[in-house]
């Protein structure tokens, strides 16, 4: 099983999904924390969901890592892990990520739930914040009269004035609402789906 393999069979399934929903997004590589760790695949709808891929030929090195990372910024996660790793895998996530089972066979990549997400109620705000590009940033700062002065500011002092202003699930929802309006990702594949990742433009350091 490879990895490109279990990514088409996911993103097949995804598609499928949330092919009757004009206002889903799906992501691929999508960076986070500023750009420096990327998810492997996001669905952006009313929520912002990742998904995490280990197939059979992957370590589970990095897991502990990424799964702390991704619990500070995704609404709901999900790790989809090939059955060799199935069991070791599930004991290094926390409780209320969903685990879809990959297993291969002649006719293909079979995807079967396992368990499912809950919804994660310890986003950190600035991880959240540290998504937008800085003119996002900014529009958001305009939409409750707290741009004044900020706008030649560093996008990390404005992505903490956000953190700091707004309550998270505000935050989250205005977050949301300007990635899945973003139209100059760096590729496209179709009208309700955007894929590739999130660009540099996310560096607090700029």
């Amino acid at each position: 099983m490879r990895d490109i393999d279990l990514r088409q069979a996911l993103v097949l399934q995804l598609s499928r999904m949330h092919e009757a929903d004009g206002d889903t997004r799906i992501v691929h590589e999508m960076g986070v924390w500023a750009g420096t760790v990327r998810i492997d695949v996001a669905v952006l709808n009313g929520e912002m969901s990742g998904y995490e891929l280990k197939s059979d030929s992957d370590t589970l090195a990095r897991l502990p890592l990424q799964a702390d990372l991704y619990s500070r910024v995704f609404d709901r996660m999900t790790l989809v892990v090939g059955s060799k790793h199935l069991d070791k895998a599930a004991g290094m996530i926390p409780a209320w990520w969903g685990i879809i089972r990959a297993t291969g066979s002649e006719n293909g990549i079979k995807l079967k739930r396992v368990r499912s997400s809950k919804r994660n109620v310890n986003r950190e705000p600035y991880v959240v914040a540290e998504l937008l590009r800085k003119d996002e940033a900014i529009a958001i700062l305009e939409q409750y009269d707290l741009a004044a002065g900020w706008k030649s500011k560093r996008v990390k002092l404005i992505h903490e004035r956000l953190a700091r202003e707004l309550p998270v699930r505000e935050l989250s929802k205005r977050v949301l609402c300007a990635l899945k309006n973003r139209q100059n990702w760096l590729r496209q594949n179709s009208v309700h789906q955007l894929d590739m990742a999130v660009d540099a433009q996310l560096n607090p350091m700029l």
